[in-house]
């Protein structure tokens, strides 16, 4: 159960905090030493203010547009001109989760200190977190470069009282009635304001943040169902042995293996009942599985480290320095996070790869050792798992194209003046579909798998290991049924899909097996 509430303060804020806040609706405190650094900061950019020194962002234009000075009487208006004219996406609305998540992480850096607003502008975002608001965000519209521009600036947009958003019963209606419904006061920008608002990696790293957890869970769910793959294959657990994993010492294939041979403990399927072809070694989808998932989960400790680093961050342009200094920088730059969404979506591409190939293997009766074909129950009357496969072919084509990466390309704009960019916001979102996929993948091998052993121990000449029939039971009673004649197949998978999601599997695996990794 998530937390019944997050403290923002100067420090920065943890992952857990994120999820607990984009997913399980937490609310959003704002610590006092917080609002003191953003009134220090605060006076530092009232001082600019009244300078007749050009500041960026304080009393200049804006990107290819920042030659010109902007006097006194036309700054409020130059930052609320900022917040419209790039609330500019387009394309289907952004799930809740992201907005959220994207609009507390900006708000990290407002409480930062770093950036210049005024306190009230920080509270009125958490205010707006705490109501339940989610403005209306589109899937297009940032670049990763200069922040991601669009979607933060649909978000600062709900703050000053325009734009679209749901409110908590889930209609969305202009921002302006929303506000007034739940009490709360739409903010009037000043100088640098509108900036800080939408200047920021925020969307890029709370789906990275969101990804990181998911994926944690389905690296896990991914050994189990190789395991049990395996085992319905009458392969053999000799290859999990500790002892070949710790002479190549990449830590992820050695907690791969280890939950895999903890998985399979106990089983009188694996290794003793070769048929007349007696193998020698197992195929590499089954033999090298702990070594691809290993290798995966050293992506996801990477990229767990970029994300640190990224929440440790105040990312905004220009920033306020201890010393009182205002300096411009590319800190807004989505590069190190970029790299990491891409790095991820190869992972997760070939991880569903080889589930895949398991998948197959199950269902061919020139390679899966005595199955019937296509695990059907009368073959050539009923089809069995063929289309099932299909369709986790399917989402594996999908995943491959997804994992070509975002952050190569670049597109310039405003001018040449943002001549360079990350594109780490659409890195994140096809990484969003990706993982998505790996779950209904997983879902296939998991239905396939147990299907098999379920044929094999029908006899009761064998027996699986205790957590794969755990894990079978527990599919059963989900609402996933045993081998038969044809039925209608979709709802099941979709059974088995939330079975995965839901962190179902790896309970049941967990009740014989104790945690695994």
């Amino acid at each position: 159960m998530h937390r019944a509430s997050v403290t923002v303060a100067d420090a920065g804020l943890t992952p857990a905090d994120v999820l607990a806040v984009a997913r399980g609706g937490a609310r959003v405190e704002l610590a006092p030493r917080a609002l003191d650094a953003m009134a220090t900061s605060r006076a530092v950019v009232d001082d600019l203010a009244a300078s007749p020194r050009p500041v960026y962002g304080v009393s200049t234009g804006f990107g290819a547009l920042a030659t010109r000075h902007i006097g006194p009487d036309l700054r409020a208006r130059l930052q609320q001109s900022l917040v419209r004219s790039h609330a500019a996406g387009m394309g289907p609305r952004v799930e809740t989760e992201v907005v959220r998540g994207l609009m507390l992480l900006r708000l990290k850096t407002l409480a930062s200190g770093r950036t210049g607003v005024r306190p009230e502008v920080a509270q009125a975002m958490a205010d707006l977190l705490n109501a339940g608001i989610t403005p209306v965000v589109h899937e297009y519209g940032s670049l990763g470069c200069s922040g991601d521009l669009a979607p933060l600036s649909h978000c600062a947009l709900v703050l000053t009282g325009e734009g679209e958003a749901e409110g908590p019963d889930g209609t969305v209606r202009p921002a302006a009635g929303l506000l007034a419904e739940h009490g709360l006061t739409p903010v009037r920008l000043r100088e640098k304001e509108g900036l800080a608002l939408i200047n920021g990696t925020d969307g890029m790293l709370g789906m990275l943040l969101m990804a990181l957890a998911d994926l944690a869970a389905l690296f896990t769910a991914a050994d189990i169902t190789a395991a049990m793959t395996l085992e319905a294959l009458l392969g053999t657990d000799k290859v999990l042995d500790p002892a070949l994993h710790a002479i190549r010492p990449h830590p992820g294939q050695a907690a791969s293996a280890a939950n895999m041979l903890a998985v399979l403990a106990g089983s009188g399927m694996t290794g003793h009942h070769q048929d007349q072809r007696p193998r020698v070694q197992d195929a590499y989808s089954v033999r090298c599985a702990p070594q691809v998932a290993g290798a995966g989960r050293d992506t996801l400790a990477h990229a767990a480290l970029v994300a640190d680093r990224e929440l440790a961050a105040a990312v905004d342009n220009p920033v306020i320095l201890e010393d009182g200094r205002i300096e411009s920088n590319g800190n807004f730059h989505g590069a190190p996070v970029a790299y990491v969404l891409d790095f991820l979506a190869i992972a997760v591409a070939d991880l569903g790869s080889i589930a895949e190939r398991r998948t197959d293997r199950l269902l061919d009766p020139s390679r899966s050792h005595g199955l019937p074909a296509f695990l059907a129950d009368d073959p050539g009357v009923d089809s069995g798992l063929m289309i099932a496969q299909y369709t986790q072919a399917a989402l594996v084509s999908e995943s491959k194209r997804l994992a070509v990466p975002a952050s190569v390309d670049s597109i310039p704009s405003s001018a040449m003046q943002e001549d360079h960019v990350s594109m780490g916001w659409s890195a994140a979102r096809k990484l969003r579909t990706a993982v998505a996929n790996l779950t209904r993948i997983l879902a296939v091998e998991l239905v396939a798998a147990a299907r098999a052993t379920d044929m094999r121990t029908q006899s009761g000449d064998l027996a699986p290991a205790p957590a794969t029939a755990a894990v079978i039971a527990a599919l059963r009673a989900a609402g996933v049924p045993g081998p038969d004649a044809d039925r209608f197949l979709s709802p099941e998978l979709a059974v088995a899909e939330e079975f995965v999601r839901s962190g179902a599997l790896v309970r049941a695996a967990e009740s014989a097996t104790g945690p695994l990794a």
